[in-house]
């Protein structure tokens, strides 16, 4: 039965077995995921569910974004993802929880790596580098001949697919075989094991395993020790409800001011036309007086 889950990679920590073993896990945060949509293979040609994942402010995303959440009653959320060949039946507003995976499943976990920027061959594709001695006929870092052709002095071309400089990082990769080795459902948490790809605080999805959809790793965990391995992920977890709070503060003043900045300039507004007004009563009462004056005038001549 194939799963899926969205979730945002939170850090790493390390659990024990009894046997004194460390298992080095990665702490997954995934509130339920709400199921939006529900594909079929008549109608939509294969089976399959659209999900939503991550509360979302409502100014945060356009109106065709907040639309297909109004249009199925359900909060906003940031990511929408569509998972394909799902078993199992499910009907709109179903939620998706860590509950659903076990201790010990395989799982396949995909994420989208750091970005490095623009490198060199040798950092990019760990290339060997030169020689380091003061009478190297190159830079140390070049990555060297890079055509081959008709002999080695007439190079024709450079093959495809050459390993050479360029952008590093940032690429969808899925790493295989995992195991979830906790699941706490209280806090939405599901540590997995080992490392998995992406920076923290990315979008990460969770899936059955395709080359192991069956087998179960047994984990017997020391109780204490481990213990105080869930209090630290509780604690990533609250270091980035903390930030997520402190940003939303910071919007709200951002907001405030930018009120404030509105009405000041609404209320100045409104005092340059009440001067404006006088100005111009003034003026007509100037000219009417100026008026009376000359007619006066003009009679007694």
């Amino acid at each position: 039965m194939v799963k899926y889950l969205l979730g945002t990679k939170i850090g790493m920590t390390r659990l024990f077995k009894t046997n004194g073993r460390v298992v080095p896990c990665t702490v997954v945060y995934a509130e339920p995921n709400v199921v939006l949509e529900v594909k079929t293979a008549e109608k939509n040609g294969a089976k399959g569910v659209k999900v939503g994942y991550l509360d979302q402010k409502e100014n945060k995303v356009n109106k065709p974004h907040a639309g297909i959440f109004k249009k199925v009653e359900v909060p906003i959320k940031q990511y929408i993802r569509t998972f394909s060949n799902v078993t199992g039946e499910y009907s709109t507003g179903d939620l998706l929880t860590v509950e659903q995976f076990k201790q010990g499943q395989y799982v396949d976990v995909q994420g989208t790596t750091k970005g490095r920027g623009y490198t060199g061959a040798i950092f990019r594709w760990n290339k060997k580098i030169g020689p380091l001695s003061h009478g190297a006929g190159y830079p140390h870092r070049w990555q060297g001949s890079i055509a081959f052709g008709r002999g080695g002095s007439a190079p024709q071309r450079v093959a495809k697919g050459h390993h050479m400089h360029g952008h590093y990082g940032h690429e969808t990769v899925t790493i295989q075989n995992l195991n979830v080795v906790l699941v706490d459902p209280v806090n939405n948490l599901i540590l997995i094991s080992g490392a998995i790809p992406g920076p923290e605080g990315s979008l990460v999805t969770i899936k059955t395993s395709v080359k192991n959809p069956n087998k179960v790793e047994e984990y017997n965990l020391l109780t204490v020790e481990n213990k105080k391995m869930i209090e630290e992920a509780n604690k990533l977890l609250e270091n980035k409800e903390a930030l997520e709070q402190a940003n939303n503060l910071a919007e709200e003043k951002v907001e405030l001011a930018e009120e404030k900045h509105e009405e000041q300039n609404e209320r100045k507004a409104a005092e340059l036309l009440k001067e404006k007004h006088e100005l111009e009563e003034k003026k007509e009462g100037v000219e009417i007086e100026d008026g009376v004056d000359v007619e006066e005038v003009e009679e007694q001549a």
